[in-house]
C-alpha cells in the first residue's frame, strides 16, 4: 500500500502537519492523513455554522442561547463547545505520545485582545476543557504580557498573529527570560502567518499602484518565514516554529524539510495536496536571489518592517497592517456568531 502525501512528508522529513479550523469530520480525515495537532481561531464558530448545517450545530447554539442572556458570553460558550469536540477527537494522540501531540487551540474573543487580564482569564477557563488544550495568543504588547503569566501557569502556548521577525524574536526572548525565572518550560509554538502576510502585500500593491512582478510577491511570505526559521534555529531558542494562515499550497510545500510544523485548512489545502500528491522535496533551504529581496525591500515598506529584526517595536505590533488584516477576519467571524445568536433567540 502506497503512502499518502502527508505520511511521506512525515517519513521523509521533520516537517509536521497541523489542521486548521476543521469540522469534526475533517478532523477525523486529517488525523488519518497524519495531522498531529489542531488550531482554531475566533472565526471557527462562523465556519461551523456555515458549513455544518446539521442538528449537532443547531442544538449547541440553541442550548446555549436558552440559558445565557449575554450575547458575548453565549458566543464564548458556543465556541468552547465546538472546540471541545475537537479536543476529544485529538485526545488519543495526546495520550499516546504522551503530551507531545494531540493539542487543540482556542483563541478567545478578539474584541478583548488589548486586555491581557482578560486573555489570561480566558486561558485559565479554557484549559478545563481538556488536558490537550493549548492557548493561542496574539503577539502584541498585551498578548506578550498575558504569555508571561501563562508560562508561569505552565500552559502550552501558540504565539499567533506573527507577521514579522521582530515579533518572533520578542516572543522567544520573553519565553527564555520567563522560563529561566520560573523554571516552567511549557511547549511554545511561534507562528509565521505566511499567507495572510502575502494577501496584505498584494492589497497594498494594488492600492498604491506599486509596479512589481507577481512572481516576487508570491515569494514574500515564504522569504520572511524562512528567515525567521533560520534565525530561531541558529539562536537555538527552545521553541517550535509553526507556519500558518496559508493561502496557497506553496505555503506548505516551500517549507518542507524544516524542523517545523505547518497548519493548513483541510478543504482547499490538505485535501488538495493529498489529491495532487506532489513529490516530497526539501525546499526550506532554497536560496532567494538577492535582487528579489532588494526589490521587495525597496518597493514595499511593510516587507521591510517584517524582514528586519528591528523592523517593529512592541508598541507597533498590534497596528502592523498584516496583523490588522488577520484580526479583522476574526472580528468578522465573531460578529457573525453574535448575529446568529441574536437570530436564534
Amino acid at each position: 500500500m502506497s503512502l499518502t502525501y502527508f505520511h511521506r512528508v512525515t517519513e521523509l522529513s521533520p516537517t509536521k502537519l497541523w489542521i486548521n479550523n476543521p469540522t469534526l469530520k475533517e478532523a477525523e480525515m486529517a488525523i488519518a492523513a497524519g495531522a498531529i495537532n489542531c488550531t482554531t481561531n475566533p472565526a471557527y464558530s462562523m465556519k461551523m455554522i456555515q458549513k455544518e448545517e446539521n442538528e449537532y450545530v443547531q442544538n449547541i447554539v440553541d442550548e446555549v442561547v436558552k440559558y445565557v442572556s449575554d450575547d458575548n458570553e453565549a458566543a464564548d460558550i458556543i465556541q468552547q463547545k465546538f472546540v471541545k469536540g475537537l479536543l476529544d477527537k485529538f485526545l488519543p494522540l495526546y495520550e499516546n505520545t504522551p503530551g507531545k501531540q494531540g493539542f487543540v487551540s482556542i483563541q478567545g474573543n478578539p474584541y478583548f485582545e488589548d486586555d491581557y487580564n482578560h486573555i489570561v482569564e480566558e486561558a485559565l477557563r479554557y484549559r478545563k476543557l481538556g488536558k490537550n488544550y493549548i492557548a493561542k495568543i496574539p503577539v502584541t504588547k498585551s498578548g506578550l504580557q498575558a504569555m508571561e503569566i501563562l508560562i508561569g501557569e505552565n500552559i502550552p502556548i501558540i504565539a499567533t498573529e506573527v507577521m514579522s521577525l521582530s515579533q518572533a524574536l520578542h516572543t522567544c526572548e520573553m519565553y527564555s527570560r520567563v522560563s529561566e525565572k520560573t523554571g516552567n518550560r511549557p511547549p511554545l509554538f511561534v507562528t509565521h502567518i505566511t499567507g495572510i502576510f502575502d494577501e496584505y502585500l498584494q492589497n497594498v500593491v494594488e492600492r498604491d499602484n506599486i509596479v512589481i512582478s507577481k512572481d516576487l510577491l508570491w515569494q514574500a511570505g515564504c522569504i520572511v518565514g524562512r528567515k525567521q526559521y533560520n534565525v530561531l534555529k541558529d539562536r537555538k531558542y527552545p521553541v517550535i516554529m509553526l507556519a500558518g494562515g496559508a493561502r496557497g499550497l506553496h505555503h506548505f510545500t516551500e517549507f518542507i524539510g524544516g524542523n517545523m510544523h505547518i497548519t493548513i485548512n483541510w478543504e482547499g489545502g490538505a485535501e488538495k495536496l493529498i489529491e495532487s500528491d506532489p513529490p516530497v522535496v526539501y525546499r526550506i533551504d532554497t536560496p532567494t536571489p538577492q535582487y528579489v529581496i532588494d526589490e521587495l525591500l525597496e518597493k514595499i515598506p511593510d516587507f521591510r518592517k517584517a524582514y528586519f529584526e528591528d523592523g517593529l517595536t512592541v508598541d507597533e505590533f498590534k497596528d502592523f497592517g498584516p496583523v490588522v488584516l488577520f484580526r479583522n477576519g476574526f472580528l468578522k467571524g465573531w460578529d457573525y456568531l453574535l448575529k446568529a445568536i441574536r437570530e436564534r433567540r
